[in-house]
């Protein structure tokens, strides 16, 4: 099975900070163009840490700012149909980027790499704000932000 090109997942190591940002991100974007229902958008973990909890409260905060809804989601880790299940699958720095790949079954046929390779800014890595303060997680979203403008011109060409 070939996963839909409108399919997307964004990986970090824990699945509480960056990749439900991105997530939610992105589906915001999708559902201001009106065509977020065309699209799966989902997010999920290399590790097994955090598999369960919800995104941090910073994270979340960071998305009320900024008038996105904040996520709900429940972390939980990539497993191999996922490969087949989603057409992009970006993680977020290059520890993500080796993991995805090593674990990237032969047979699939979907595009794994690092969502700051579309930052403009050529910012390729968004760290993990996890240990830091309030203002690591506003730069990881404002490189999200970027990066998911670059990728929505590339695959809707807006």
């Amino acid at each position: 099975m070939s996963a839909s090109p409108k399919s997307v997942l964004f990986v970090c190591l824990g699945n509480i900070c960056r990749s439900p940002m991105a997530e939610s991100m992105l589906s915001h974007m999708l559902r201001e163009r009106g065509v977020l229902a065309d699209w799966t958008v989902d997010s999920a973990a290399t590790s097994t840490y955090q598999i369960g909890n919800e995104p941090d409260g910073r994270a979340n905060a960071v998305l009320r700012a900024h008038s996105i809804p904040e996520s709900h989601h429940k972390a939980w880790q990539i497993t191999k149909k996922d490969y087949e299940k989603f057409h992009y699958i970006f993680g977020f720095d290059e520890d993500n980027l080796r993991i995805l790949k090593q674990r990237k079954p032969a047979s699939s046929t979907s595009l794994v790499r690092l969502l700051g390779d579309l930052d403009p800014q050529k910012e390729r890595i968004i760290h993990d704000p996890y240990y830091d303060d309030e203002a690591a997680f506003e730069k990881v979203f404002v490189q999200n932000k970027r990066c998911l403008e670059a990728f929505l011109k590339e695959v809707l060409g807006d």
